[in-house]
């Protein structure tokens, strides 16, 4: 079941969801990925995505339940990467899916209509026209672009046309989150090409100081809002 809470956050995400949109990144040390995340939603991150691709399942639930607790604290959204059973094991609000990682239909009637679901898209229209279709059946509550200059975390990943945001969000009226290599520097631009969430990792994992970079990226979000 997915908390009161939760279902509280889903009952208004499509209007609702913008801002900075922090990723974690593999680390297999528990105390650093809390203490790292802690800076971040100290510097006002109210969006954490719990991703680790290296873990084993039992390490995946403790670092999780961790973060569940931090986000809690903080008043902030965990959305678990790729994973509903882990996202109901942890009782975060929501889940993101990759093309690979199961139906939204599926995910939506295991997780409620409360929690908040997410989509990548990477670089096309066609499959963000597909996945819209779920979302008018209470599928994805917002729909990932990317990757938008080179990443670290996905040095292979094909480029995606900034244009590909505003164009999302007129045609299928879902917030759109920007990702891809996304720094302080580049930011902006996203912004100013339709994003409502940019979904960022090394840019605030590796930072020397997590917490200013944080305050930083949230500081583009206030400059750009109409």
């Amino acid at each position: 079941m997915v908390t009161s809470r939760s279902a509280a956050c889903g009952a208004n995400t499509r209007s609702g969801l913008r801002g900075l949109y922090a990723i974690t990144p593999d680390w297999a040390d528990t105390r650093r990925l809390i203490t790292v995340s802690e800076a971040i939603l100290a510097g006002g991150c109210r969006i954490l995505q719990y991703r680790n691709k290296s873990a084993s399942d039992c390490h995946r639930q403790e670092q999780g339940v961790a973060l569940r607790g931090l986000t809690r604290r903080f008043d902030a959204l965990l959305i678990i990467n790729d994973d509903a059973d882990l996202a109901l094991f942890t009782e975060a609000d929501g889940a993101h899916l990759g093309e690979e990682d199961g139906e939204l239909a599926a995910a939506r009637a295991r997780m409620g209509r409360g929690a908040i679901l997410g989509a990548s898209c990477y670089q096309s229209l066609d499959l963000a026209r597909r996945l819209a279709k779920s979302a008018a059946r209470a599928g994805a509550d917002y729909l990932a672009f990317g990757s938008f200059f080179a990443s670290p975390t996905k040095p292979l990943a094909r480029r995606a046309d900034p244009a590909l945001l505003n164009a999302a969000r007129r045609e299928f009226g879902l917030p759109v989150c920007a990702i891809g290599g996304i720094t302080l520097d580049n930011a902006a631009s996203l912004l100013a090409a339709g994003a409502d969430m940019l979904a960022v990792i090394s840019a605030l994992y590796d930072a020397a100081d997590p917490q200013r970079a944080t305050e930083r990226f949230i500081q583009l979000f206030e400059d750009n809002t109409p």
